[in-house]
């Protein structure tokens, strides 16, 4: 349970990241996002559940 609530605060933390530095660069991406089809703002959604699960697995890997 631990390791949830750290991923978690570990994912806050990168996206307060990207905001407080570069919200004008969030909204040019949500407005490109918005310009692509459906099935492609789902191919990018399963990408990147895939680079999620890649890099926990690296990391039980290695010993984290």
């Amino acid at each position: 349970m631990i390791w949830v609530i750290l991923a978690l605060g570990l994912v806050a933390i990168a996206e307060g990241l990207v905001l407080a530095l570069a919200p004008s660069r969030v909204e040019q991406v949500l407005a490109m996002m918005a310009r692509l089809s459906l099935e492609t703002r789902r191919l990018v959604g399963f990408v990147s559940i895939a680079c999620g699960a890649t890099l926990i697995a690296l990391a039980r890997w290695i010993g984290f």
